[in-house]
């Protein structure tokens, strides 16, 4: 698989822009692109997949292991062209609690084999920009640097400066990008404002992207670099195949037994409907979390709390992921007639931050479905971060006494009912989280992939 990784020294470099517009050049040339994102983020995918008209999906050695990002990768970029991968932060920038390179881009481009291309930010500087690029390629010489993007120059002059000290080094620059404020996307209190809550916008945005690097980058060069990749020692990702225990109804095993049963749903047992959160509200989810609900038996159906005034027919369980509920608070409240249905709903819900707001009482004083007793409001302080977490509550995901890991990225905070049981606790946090028999309602986002017992328990619950 072709495949090149679009990294820089450190965030704001243009990383997005380049990548996003790489996808959306190629396609328009008539390849098939596949699109990846080192790393968490939910939002930057979610252009992605407007460039490439695939599934944005993300690779990230934290949530799912090392040993499954290269299938992860493959399994996303099946009958693909070619892959391009977008960095996170700067380029050996990972999780601090796992030494600090751990998930960095270098990490997963080491993982991938796949060669770098560095974007990086000329907008203040000259020859410096050679002694920058040069520190990047020594520092580690297990990650290849095959050449490099220039962005923010500011004029024909101050491109052959920096041009001309970065061959010195002997690497070449593949594209240079002048400042223009026309191709900005607009940003908010997490990051960009995603795809879906402006979806034309996005689209022309997403265009002038791709028509941006076209003109401006050697896209000959980029593909001959992807193509300089060797081949991956590994299989495909396959949800089906996943290591899912039996998707069998009934409550968590007793102290003693195994709760870990023989794979595969119960045959012959209908395929029951798993209603998944979605519209411009609830934009944040792996694909993959879909993907193997579908493995473990269910019938997996979208909806919109915006607009949609009941759940899905024959709904036997929700799924209610991340996004913006507080932008749309107001909007989520005049729904009454789906908030009400989901309080009175009885099967299992599982919801992450902003599921969990939209479950609470109230979502800055506005009504929510009041499924778990908690108000919730915005702060000004950001919480963000990979969290290792222990269950403290059976859920219909999660049996007590397991470690998951996940990771928080909010700026809302929930004030707890006094008799409510905690879903989680990690290292320097209290309890987290609601959860109970039929219910996990927290903050934390976890991808599936990394825990594939928790599609099959769940479906097992809907059952």
């Amino acid at each position: 698989m072709p495949r090149i990784v679009v990294a820089a020294p450190a965030s704001g470099s243009g990383k997005t822009t380049v990548a996003t517009g790489l996808m959306a050049a190629l396609t328009a040339r008539g390849l098939d692109v596949s699109p990846h994102k080192v790393g968490p983020d939910y939002i930057d995918p979610g252009y992605h997949a407007l460039a490439a008209g695939r599934p944005g999906r993300n690779l990230d050695p934290w949530l799912t292991s090392e040993d499954l990002v290269a299938p992860l990768f493959l399994h996303g970029a099946r009958d693909a062209d070619v892959a391009v991968v977008e960095g996170v932060m700067g380029l050996f920038d990972g999780a601090e609690a796992a030494g600090g390179g751990f998930a960095s881009t270098a990490h997963v481009a080491r993982l991938l084999d796949a060669p770098v291309v560095l974007v990086v930010d000329a907008s203040s500087a000259g020859r410096s920009i050679a002694a920058l690029v040069h520190g990047f390629v020594t520092y580690d010489s297990t990650v290849r640097i095959g050449g490099v993007i220039l962005n923010r120059v500011g004029s024909d002059r101050h491109e052959r400066i920096c041009r001309a000290a970065i061959e010195e080094t002997g690497l070449p620059v593949l594209g240079v990008l002048r400042r223009n404020a026309d191709v900005d996307t607009p940003s908010r209190h997490l990051g960009l404002i995603p795809a879906a809550e402006r979806r034309a916008d996005a689209v022309r945005t997403v265009e002038r992207l791709g028509a941006l690097v076209a003109e401006s980058c050697d896209l000959q060069g980029l593909l001959a670099l992807a193509h300089a990749a060797p081949p991956i020692g590994a299989r495909p990702w396959d949800p089906a195949a996943a290591d899912l225990p039996a998707a069998a109804a009934g409550p968590p095993a007793a102290p003693g037994e195994d709760a870990v049963r023989p794979a595969g749903p119960a045959e012959g047992a209908a395929r029951p409907v798993v209603a998944v959160a979605g519209g411009p509200a609830f934009t944040f989810g792996y694909a993959e979390n879909d993907e193997l609900l579908a493995a473990a038996g269910a019938d997996v159906v979208p909806f919109d709390p915006l607009r949609d005034e009941a759940l899905p027919d024959g709904t036997r369980g929700i799924v209610i992921g991340g996004g913006f509920p507080e932008m749309y608070a107001a909007e989520l409240a005049a729904n009454e007639p789906l908030r009400r249905q989901v309080a009175a709903f009885g099967g299992p819900i599982y919801a992450e931050c902003a599921g969990l707001l939209y479950l609470a009482r109230t979502l800055d004083g506005a009504p929510m479905c009041g499924v778990v007793d908690a108000e919730a409001s915005m702060t000004s302080r950001l919480t963000l971060g990979y969290r290792e977490a222990v269950a403290v509550t059976d859920s219909p995901v999660a049996r007590t006494g397991e470690r998951f890991r996940g990771h928080e990225f909010h700026r809302t905070a929930v004030r707890r009912g006094p008799d409510t049981a905690a879903a989680w606790r990690w290292p320097g946090a209290g309890p987290e989280g609601f959860a109970g028999p039929l219910r996990l309602a927290s903050y934390l986002h976890l991808h599936w992939a990394g825990s594939p017992e928790m599609a099959s328990r769940f479906v097992g619950a809907c059952r």
